[in-house]
């Protein structure tokens, strides 16, 4: 497993994270088998949020056994401080540890949310003080949707965030002014040091609305590619940029064996960028966002 440097936090973490959403809806069972096969696989980054279901919970019952040796963040989805003080207190109590190593903004994905979580009042103002109470070790923002990119380049100028969590694949690429304000916050990112971690990487498609066979055979809200081929390629496509510190796995237990062996299956962003272009019904995730 490719280790990289998260920013200037300085952590050297697994080029994979392990993805709590994937925990939300698994039985204990299955949570247990993909925590050890990541685990196993050299997976030392392992990132939740409050809202993922019983993640928290499911991680609480490891850290006893791996607390010393992962990377753990976390996430608050709340934008008023005192109730994401509370948040990140309750997060802390179900992941049965004193402290996480980063605590992240959660969906902060365009300008108006921004504005309720880094004013006066808002949970950024929670997690900083988190941060100097030794519960947080240091403090992120995530987001989706097609504004995510710009969003977050402004949050950097507003607040030296540690790290970022932000949409980029393929497909996302294509989009002429999405690349833009990507590009534009790899900048900023590289200026100000900040860790880059990407999000939507195996996403393949909106689930089709009117589906009549109703097939959304995955816990993720969007469709992701499932043929090994296009989940090697996506992966390989992401990680050929050097900015890129990490991705987060896929949101379903039952893709993590494929998202692992992509990791070892890499190919060059212009073989990637071949697979990928023949790829059927590949889109943006964010035509139409359930959310």
């Amino acid at each position: 497993m490719e280790h990289r440097r998260l920013g200037r936090l300085g952590s050297e973490n697994s080029v994979l994270i392990f993805g709590g959403a994937a925990l939300a809806e698994a039985t204990e069972e299955d949570s247990d088998a993909a925590i050890q096969l990541a685990l196993d696989a050299g997976v030392d980054h392992f990132d939740t949020a409050a809202d993922y279901g019983d993640s928290e919970l499911q991680y609480g019952r490891w850290m006893p056994e791996i607390r010393d040796r992962i990377f753990l963040s976390t996430k608050t989805g709340l934008r008023e401080k005192d109730a994401a003080k509370r948040q990140i207190q309750d997060s802390l109590e179900r992941l049965r540890v004193d402290n996480v190593d980063l605590l992240q903004l959660h969906s902060v994905g365009d300008i108006e949310d921004l504005d309720r979580a880094t004013g006066p009042g808002g949970s950024l103002e929670a997690a900083i003080e988190a941060k100097e109470e030794g519960l947080i070790g240091a403090i992120g923002i995530t987001g989706h949707g097609n504004e995510a990119p710009a969003t977050h380049l402004e949050a950097l100028r507003r607040y030296p965030f540690e790290t970022v969590l932000t949409p980029w694949n393929y497909i996302l690429s294509t989009d002429e002014g999405y690349r833009a304000d990507y590009e534009a916050l790899v900048e900023e990112i590289r200026r100000q040091d900040t860790g880059l971690m990407i999000i939507k990487t195996i996403s393949r498609r909106n689930w089709p609305e009117g589906d009549p066979t109703g097939d959304q055979r995955y816990t993720t809200w969007y469709e992701p590619f499932d043929r090994q081929e296009y989940i090697d390629a996506a992966v390989s496509w992401v990680l050929s940029h050097q900015e890129v510190t990490g991705l987060a796995m896929v949101g379903d237990v039952t893709l993590v064996p494929m998202m692992l062996e992509a990791e070892n299956r890499r190919m060059s962003r212009e073989e990637a960028e071949q697979v990928l272009s023949r790829a059927p019904d590949y889109s943006s995730p964010f035509i139409s966002i359930p959310f």
